[in-house]
């Protein structure tokens, strides 16, 4: 008979001690509690190899390339790097436009793209655009960069310290012209 109260007895401290850890957390305790696990400096996923195709009733409209990319939707304030640089093919009426860079981040919350180092982009047009950094406001459909670049349209070859255009160049304009070229092929 002792040996069931003593049971009795442990049973019960052991529920209490439960009972009192789980209504102990507060909702933020326990969110805390469950991100121990993932820090907010690492990333919250890694894809390699991407081959990502975006479709719009059923045609391709672009295609992104990256051998890795980050994901830190886990931040405040929420982003993808592409540490090992991008391949974006674009496609409209047919006709292809290509982006490259050594490296990109996306910022979820603001729609801006970051393209950094050896970034070219190369419309269907041939008009081509060479620049160590470039932004891209995907909802303004606006491309911009306040670092030197190099401008490629028909025969000219123009240089300047920055560049502002819409994404299909038909406004394009390099700002603080350093230098123009023409160029006879």
């Amino acid at each position: 008979m002792q040996i069931n109260i003593l049971k009795h007895i442990n049973i019960s401290i052991v529920i209490t001690l439960v009972m009192t850890m789980l209504f102990s957390c507060s909702n933020n305790n326990l969110k805390n509690i469950q991100d121990i696990d993932v820090s907010e400096n690492e990333p919250i996923g890694v894809a390699e190899n991407i081959n990502l195709k975006y479709t719009d009733s059923g045609k391709v409209k672009a295609i992104l390339k990256s051998p890795k990319m980050y994901d830190f939707s886990n931040r405040r304030f929420p982003y993808n790097e592409f540490t090992d640089g991008v391949s974006l093919e674009l496609f409209e009426d047919g006709k292809k436009s290509v982006v490259v860079s050594d490296y990109a981040i996306i910022y979820s919350k603001t729609d801006i793209i970051d393209l950094q180092g050896n970034v070219k982009v190369t419309t269907h047009s041939n008009d081509t655009l060479y620049a160590e950094q470039l932004y891209y406001d995907q909802m303004k459909d606006w491309l911009f960069t306040n670092k030197p670049v190099t401008f490629r349209t028909g025969q000219d070859l123009i240089n300047g310290n920055g560049f502002d255009s819409n994404q299909k160049f038909t406004n394009a304009e390099v700002v603080e012209t350093t230098g123009l070229i023409t160029v006879d092929e």
